[in-house]
């Protein structure tokens, strides 16, 4: 297939390297940007999309990850984000199976050898977009613009708002479908190799395209865009369309489409092709998610909550202007734009309209090149690079549905192809005018070299939650769930007094900001300021009406109040909320023991460990209660039960060795005390009850033994002193006795 193009890199002054040279020193330079994240932890969104994601586990069957979401909740379900992303949530699994378990330096490495490959693909990508669609007689395809394909594959490999995808775990979403993405479009330019038979075009390869645009969907969905720019490729470059002419044609109402190219070499076929296979992946996928749509809230994009039309124009043509400015200068990144990072703007008088107005003076400069030069190279660079810029953003844009976020720097990774291919022509033109070229590469190469500095500052800042959601401070500080973050790791950390601060500023910055509230709430429970505590989370409720977990801590901070009904009937309404809520029956048992109601106890704490058979502490109480009440050989099944659901508890080993202890099976119970203080040997009250154990035994040196050291890890321990004393002055008398 010949075809004759003009040759950018005749105009710049560039590194000339073979082919696999390029991809080495490419694929070298992505590497290095991102190395340094390779042994980050899970950090932001990866807890809720992998540690608290059961389809990663061996238990779940494989077929529930094609019902489920992203985060691994029904797409049935009201509360899911209808994300469908089966195919990025299965390579998690596998990363999980082949580690063993929830270790994050296996999923980080592969996010940087994904980014890796991505780029090197990028090298090819770019050579067909900048320097055309060549194949030799052999059907071997020619890299027609070696030197400006590099320098845009560097400047993508290298930019620093690719951070996200692949220093963050969930960002594998991003690079799974730029990767098939990719694929897809290099698939779609292998159908116009001439074969033997001498036909334009290969219908496999066609079909092989939309196949990996489908893989890429599977992704994530953005990955059907490229199918729109697959059609977009073939009537610029292989049947060299000139739009405007076409336009007009139309217009006209000129029935010789023939001359103006769309049935020529089949390509009305292939688009037939492309979007038939759109349609067709769209309605099944529609048919998987179900047709509600998700449900976000006014926090996570506010401008699409506002009444006026008016209003929600502008602020998402301000957004437009941020993501595009991210692209031009990503300097000041963020992990989280909502959340009043950037206010609404509500009036034609606020300065940031002058964003609106660059971004579509640029925007229409543009297309009126891509549309109306005379150069057709020009026009089909200009209209290549918007594309990309353009219709993979689409999906995020708000136009056709609402989104889930307000800026999020992950969905510009498939656009920034687009702003590669505009930079790199925009050099290339300006090259061509200056006399001193070299100073030119030089510019290019100290912008090269600050991003990658750039990535390495910021995939730093990725590696723990710490850094992450410090470094937003600075970035957006009206950002409430940045505050919020901030708290929350504290208040991991134990610093409570600094968490608290944070939170409050959170709350501040959004008064509906109920897991603040919650959070906060909780801090101040535990510090027994009550009373604060009960009117942060009765506000919460009363916003979320249906916030289980601030309903539940609301009837702790009640209960603690000796307020006992209304603690009662705020926990019946936590589990009204969420059925299944293991955490809140176990509190209800701890209400029922404190009132007596020792049946209702028992029935709560059993319908919490139904519902989660590792909850250690419903279990114990359960021991404890029938101990306490005499009933030793139901407290023993118990406990037996209890043990084989989670034989390495050292607290249920306690309790049951104390339940047998008093039943008389002295071995039994001395055999799990010794077990139980292996793995907890700094206990006081376990060296302490077994002490008690050989004191009723008879081993009276080993119960001095142990009640010595109970003492020594806890001087106050209750009732060991007095026992020991006990002890010493029965064995004064066996000693005196042993004398006479």
């Amino acid at each position: 297939m010949a075809q004759t193009e003009p040759n950018l890199d005749h105009d710049i002054s560039w590194f000339l390297l073979p082919s696999c040279w390029a991809k080495t020193v490419v694929a070298l330079i992505s590497f290095l940007c991102f190395a340094n994240s390779y042994d980050g932890d899970f950090v932001f969104d990866d807890s809720e999309a992998i540690i608290n994601n059961k389809d990663l586990r061996a238990e779940t069957p494989l077929g529930d990850l094609w019902h489920h979401d992203f985060w691994g909740s029904k797409l049935s379900s009201n509360t899911s984000h209808k994300s469908y992303r089966p195919l990025t949530v299965l390579t998690f699994r596998i990363n999980y199976l082949f580690a063993g378990g929830f270790y994050p330096v296996g999923f980080h490495v592969i996010n940087i050898i994904l980014h890796c490959t991505i780029s090197v693909l990028m090298v090819d990508v770019f050579s067909i977009l900048l320097g055309g669609l060549q194949f030799t007689n052999k059907g071997r395809r020619l890299n027609l613009a070696p030197k400006t394909s590099l320098l845009a594959a560097l400047l993508f490999a290298v930019h620093p708002v690719h951070t996200e995808c692949v220093a963050g775990i969930v960002g594998r979403a991003d690079l799974l479908c730029a990767l098939f993405f990719l694929l897809s479009f290099l698939g779609y330019c292998k159908a116009f190799r001439e074969n033997k038979e001498g036909h334009n075009f290969s219908v496999f390869w066609v079909l092989v395209s939309v196949l990996l645009g489908a893989i890429a969907m599977l992704c994530k969905e953005q990955g059907i865009t490229i199918l729109g720019l697959n059609a977009v490729f073939d009537a610029l470059v292989i049947n060299k369309l000139n739009i405007l002419d076409l336009i007009q044609k139309l217009l006209r109402k000129d029935k010789l489409l023939e001359s103006a190219g769309l049935l020529r070499k089949g390509l009305l076929f292939r688009i037939t092709l492309l979007m038939s296979g759109g349609a067709s992946i769209l309605y099944i996928r529609w048919r998987i998610m179900g047709t509600g749509p998700p449900a976000f809230t006014e926090v996570d994009n506010p401008a699409s909550f506002a009444d006026s039309l008016f209003v929600r124009a502008i602020n998402y043509n301000y957004y437009y202007s941020l993501n595009a400015w991210l692209l031009l200068c990503p300097w000041w990144l963020c992990f989280d734009w909502s959340m009043g990072c950037i206010p609404l703007i509500k009036s034609v008088s606020d300065w940031r309209i002058i964003a609106l107005a660059a971004l579509w003076f640029c925007l229409i400069g543009l297309i009126c090149q891509a549309l109306c030069s005379e150069d057709s190279y020009k026009r089909r660079i200009l209209t290549l690079g918007l594309g990309f810029l353009i219709i993979p953003f689409l999906p995020a844009s708000n136009l056709f549905f609402r989104v889930g976020f307000v800026v999020a720097e992950r969905v510009i990774y498939l656009p920034s192809i687009g702003y590669c291919i505009l930079f790199t022509y925009g050099f290339s033109l300006l090259s061509k005018q200056a006399k001193k070229k070299k100073i030119l590469a030089v510019a290019v190469v100290g912008i090269l070299l600050m991003n990658i500095t750039r990535c390495a500052l910021r995939s730093s800042q990725w590696r723990s939650e710490e850094q992450l959601f410090r470094s937003a401070l600075s970035v957006c500080p009206l950002n409430a769930k940045v505050h919020y973050n901030v708290g929350k790791n504290l208040a991991d950390k134990g610093n409570q007094s600094a968490a608290i601060k944070y939170y409050r500023e959170a709350v501040r910055l959004n008064p509906k900001y109920v897991h603040a509230m919650n959070n906060l709430g909780n801090i101040l429970k535990e510090r027994n300021e009550l009373q604060e505590a009960e009117e942060l989370l009765s506000l919460a409720v009363q916003i979320q009406p249906d916030f289980a977990a601030a309903w539940m801590n609301l009837g702790i901070v009640q209960n603690s109040l000796r307020r006992f009904e209304e603690a009662e009937q705020s926990y019946w309404t936590a589990i009204k909320h969420r059925k299944k809520y293991p955490d809140c029956y176990y509190n209800l048992g701890r209400l029922y023991a404190d009132l007596n109601r020792h049946i209702d106890a028992l029935n709560a704490w059993r319908n919490a460990t139904v519902l989660k058979p590792e909850h250690s502490l419903a279990w114990n109480n359960m021991i404890i209660l029938l101990d306490n009440t005499g009933n030793l050989a139901q407290a023993e099944a118990v406990g037996r039960e209890a043990l084989e659901l989670i034989p390495n508890d050292h607290s249920l080993m306690f309790s049951l060795a104390n339940v047998l202890g008093k039943s008389q099976k002295y071995k039994e119970s001395e055999a799990l005390f010794l077990k139980a203080i292996k793995a907890n040997p700094n206990a006081a009250s376990y060296h302490g009850n077994l002490a008690v154990l050989y004191h009723r035994w008879g081993n009276l040196d080993l119960a001095k033994k142990h009640y010595e050291v109970s003492l020594k890890l806890d001087p106050m321990a209750p009732g060991t002193k007095e026992n020991y004393n006990l002890l010493r002055r029965k064995l004064e008398q066996l000693q005196r006795k042993g004398g006479a």
